[in-house]
C-alpha cells in the first residue's frame, strides 16, 4: 500500500497515524450490539456463586452492576472510542455445571452516529473480571475465553450475526 493511501483500519489515517473516527456525516441509527464469554472455575466455585455463599456476597449481582457500569465508561478506557449516549444495558449470567462455568452475555443500545460493540464487549469483559474479583480467594486457576461480538444491528453496514 503507498504511503498515502487510506489504511484499511479506520482509527488510522492515510499517514498510520492513529485518530479517532468523524462520525459526524453518519446518520443517527437504533445501534444494537450483543456479546458474550465465559469463566471456567473448579466445581466448588460454582457452587458457591450458585448458593450465593461466597464470602464477597452476591457476586452474580455485583458482576451484573459493574458490566453495566463499565459499558457506559468504554470510552475512558478505549482510547479511540466515542463517548455514546447508551440507552439500555442488559447483562445476563448462565451458570453451566457441566462445563462448570458461567456466561455473560451483555446487550447495549444507543441510537447514535456508531456502533457499541465496544460497549458490549467491555461489559462482558468488566463482568467476568468482577466473577474472578469475587471468588479469587475460593480459586485462582479460573479461565476466561470466548468473548466475542455476537451480533450487531444499526448503522449503514446493517445486521452482522456471528456465524
Amino acid at each position: 500500500m503507498p504511503a498515502d493511501a487510506p489504511s484499511p483500519l479506520t482509527h488510522f489515517d492515510a499517514q498510520g497515524q492513529a485518530h479517532m473516527v468523524d462520525v459526524a456525516a453518519k446518520a443517527e441509527t437504533h445501534r444494537i450490539a450483543r456479546a458474550s464469554g465465559t469463566i471456567r472455575m473448579l466445581p466448588a466455585t460454582l457452587a458457591l456463586i450458585a448458593g450465593g455463599s461466597a464470602k464477597k456476597g452476591d457476586v452474580l449481582g455485583v458482576a451484573r452492576v459493574a458490566a453495566i457500569q463499565a459499558a457506559k465508561r468504554t470510552s475512558e478506557l478505549i482510547p479511540l472510542c466515542h463517548p455514546l449516549p447508551i440507552t439500555r444495558v442488559a447483562v445476563e449470567f448462565e451458570l453451566d455445571e457441566p462445563t462448570s462455568s458461567v456466561r455473560c452475555s451483555a446487550q447495549v443500545e444507543t441510537l447514535g452516529r456508531t456502533g457499541v460493540e465496544m460497549e458490549a464487549l467491555t461489559a462482558v469483559q468488566i463482568g467476568l473480571l468482577t466473577i474472578y474479583d469475587m471468588c479469587k480467594a475460593a480459586d485462582r486457576g479460573m479461565v476466561m475465553g470466548e468473548i466475542r461480538v455476537l451480533e450487531k444491528r444499526g448503522g449503514k453496514s446493517g445486521e452482522w450475526v456471528a456465524p
